[in-house]
């Protein structure tokens, strides 16, 4: 997919819940042509759904909570006048209703993890957790609203493929998004963010720690009933997007800094 904005790229990545969305946008803002900002819709969120998310008020009072004049921000001029503006969103903070017609001004990508591995993580903190929290329907309404006006598909990338070969699959979504491949993007200095969200206290702490990518490690996934059923809820709309999945065999051509 060949970016075509006069003004710069504006790469919109579409991640659920409990990935590595947070260390996406670390790798994305240790760019020096990349600027990047941190799910700009979680106030609009919070106020629509009521969600008791820990520093709710600080969210609130930072962000716009008026998703129209969010989405006329993110269409608007590139902040720090760089080529590429990473906006990091989560699926969820597309409510039902909301009309997706202001995406067309964005260049999309979407961060996939399994169901299973997802309500397991999850639960641990919501384990009365309902399915539209999970964001997965919400994924999918977005992906098809963008396959609709591309006559293709986006590109998808997996987070346990991003774990087993960092360098592979973001060679690889560079190369669809016709940018360099940075080798920046693999690691960063470790602690907190200007540009991180107000949040960031209370869900980033594992991530300022890091410096790279986490390896990756592979788990064994025991349900229970109420679990397996969100999961079972969940499946259809992973299975949407996981055949596009970027593989490291998608790079054709040679990754350059």
């Amino acid at each position: 997919m060949t970016a075509d904005h006069h003004d710069g790229l504006r790469i919109a990545m579409w991640s659920g819940p409990r990935n590595i969305s947070t260390a996406m946008m670390r790798a994305w803002g240790n760019r020096e042509d990349t600027t990047v900002i941190d799910e700009p819709l979680y106030a609009h969120y919070l106020v629509a759904t009521g969600a008791a998310h820990p520093g709710r008020d600080d969210v609130i009072a930072a962000q716009s909570t008026d998703p129209d004049e969010v989405a006329r921000m993110l269409c608007g001029p590139i902040p720090d006048h760089k080529p590429i503006w990473y906006q990091k969103h989560m699926t969820q903070h597309i409510l039902a209703g909301m009309s997706l017609e202001w995406l067309d001004c964005l260049t999309h990508c979407f961060l996939i993890r399994e169901p299973e591995a997802v309500v397991a993580s999850f639960t641990q903190q919501r384990p009365d957790a309902a399915v539209w929290e999970l964001g997965f329907a919400e994924q999918a309404r977005v992906f098809d609203h963008v396959c609709d006006r591309l006559g293709s598909a986006p590109p998808v990338i997996e987070s346990s493929d991003v774990l087993k070969d960092p360098a592979g699959i973001l060679g690889a979504l560079c190369e669809r998004l016709d940018i360099p491949f940075s080798e920046r993007m693999l690691h960063w200095p470790s602690g907190p963010r200007d540009d991180d969200g107000v949040w960031a206290r209370h869900w980033y702490a594992s991530v300022e720690q890091s410096t790279g990518f986490a390896p990756y490690q592979p788990r064994e996934i025991e349900l229970t009933a109420f679990q397996r059923d969100l999961a079972e809820q969940c499946q259809p709309f992973y299975d949407r997007l996981a055949p596009y999945r970027l593989r490291p065999q998608d790079l054709t051509d040679t990754q350059s800094q």
